[in-house]
């Protein structure tokens, strides 16, 4: 629960905010409209299109996850599943939306496959994804910095599956594509010191870098936020499209 806790408050800064609202522009849905949020963790997206009068269903494997969406909006409708075997009729939903979730797939197609049977004719389907391989973060030690980044990409399945989304859906039948990216710039090194440390103990575990190196880069990327000299540049992708 304590990483649910951490979650929360990424879900409410307003790069967040921001993105979750340009993921329901493109889902284009009306009140009355059902909708279901695959990989829906704690369930922001899930309250805000339910205030919206949008009939969302929440899905994701943890249970932890669906405990507490489910404690926020008790007026949705829940499921624990995986993404690639909703509990869902065919062509039972106007909108698709799916964030977070294809780097943690080593095989999206039937993701998104699915996505297709449970869309009515006509619906809409958001695939929102980070890749990690577009991920910049400024450094004295740029080679390093690369390195590091790799250690980060090493955590994932598919770090770089968002750069494949638009293929992979019209590959499903999906026509129409739209392709969005929205911009993270963070300034605060607090903000991400986690994900940092997280990323360079990764490289070290992959034999990228040795500790010392990672200690160094650690402290010159802290010491940067100490100056107001940390930045980092984190590229979201929202394809969208239409069954």
């Amino acid at each position: 629960m304590a990483e649910l806790t951490f979650l929360d408050r990424i879900e409410q800064t307003t790069d967040a905010l921001a993105l979750r609202a340009e993921s329901y522009r493109l889902l284009d849905l009306a009140p009355g409209d059902t909708c279901v949020d695959v990989a829906c963790g704690a369930g922001h997206a899930v309250a805000e299109l339910t205030r919206a009068q949008i009939k969302t269903i929440g899905v994701d494997l943890d249970t932890d996850a669906i405990a507490t969406a489910r404690a926020r909006t008790p007026d949705a409708v829940f499921h624990v599943a995986p993404s690639d075997q909703l509990p869902l009729e065919d062509e039972s939903v106007d909108g698709y939306r799916a964030a977070r979730l294809f780097h943690l797939l080593a095989d999206p197609l039937p993701t998104i496959t699915e996505a297709q049977r449970v869309l009515r004719p006509g619906g809409r389907a958001v695939l929102v994804g980070q890749d990690y391989g577009f991920l910049m973060i400024d450094s004295s030690d740029q080679d390093l910095t690369d390195v590091v980044l790799l250690g980060l990409e090493s955590r994932s399945v598919n770090p770089r599956a968002a750069r494949s989304l638009r293929d992979w859906i019209l590959d499903t039948g999906f026509h129409n594509p739209e392709v969005v990216v929205h911009n993270q710039i963070v300034t605060d090194h607090a903000l991400l010191a986690r994900q940092l440390e997280s990323a360079a103990a990764a490289a070290v575990t992959k034999a990228l870098i040795t500790r010392t190196d990672a200690d160094e880069w650690l402290a010159e990327q802290a010491d940067r936020g100490k100056r107001d000299r940390f930045l980092a540049v984190l590229p979201t992708l929202l394809v969208a499209a239409t069954r």
